[in-house]
């Protein structure tokens, strides 16, 4: 069993097509979406978390890159750009995963990429603008 955060980005010509219900009907895979944007006739970008046997999901990697479909690790979306961050924790009180933490004995704050969902409230929240958003 396998659970994984991506972005699945979707081209203008597979925005009307039912890609997630492939996923569920023919490899198996549950899924929660954490985040959408999809613009009808344009293009289309969720944030998914998905579970399932190691070898379906790995099918379904493969169907999505197939189909034109781009997939990336959540992780890569939102970075700290640690020469920017002061460690003032304004980050911390808006991060609703726990994504951003205060290390109570050097006072620092660490980033948690594997609990990010890119809600993007830390890049508002952040004063020296030290989190950024990649696209």
């Amino acid at each position: 069993m396998i659970t994984k955060r991506v972005v699945l980005r979707f081209p203008q010509r597979l925005v009307e097509q039912p890609i997630v219900y492939r996923l569920v009907k023919e490899y198996d895979l549950s899924f929660n979406i954490l985040k959408a944007y999809v613009t009808p006739r344009e293009e289309g970008l969720l944030v998914l978390e998905l579970s399932g046997d190691n070898g379906k999901f790995e099918q379904a990697m493969q169907y999505l890159a197939r189909v034109g479909v781009i997939v990336q690790p959540l992780s890569q979306d939102i970075k700290r750009n640690d020469a920017r961050c002061t460690h003032c924790g304004a980050c911390i009180a808006v991060c609703p995963t726990g994504a951003l933490q205060l290390d109570q004995q050097t006072r620092r704050v660490n980033f948690y990429d594997y609990k990010c969902i890119a809600c993007e409230l830390c890049i508002r929240a952040c004063p020296p603008r030290a989190m950024e958003v990649y696209f």
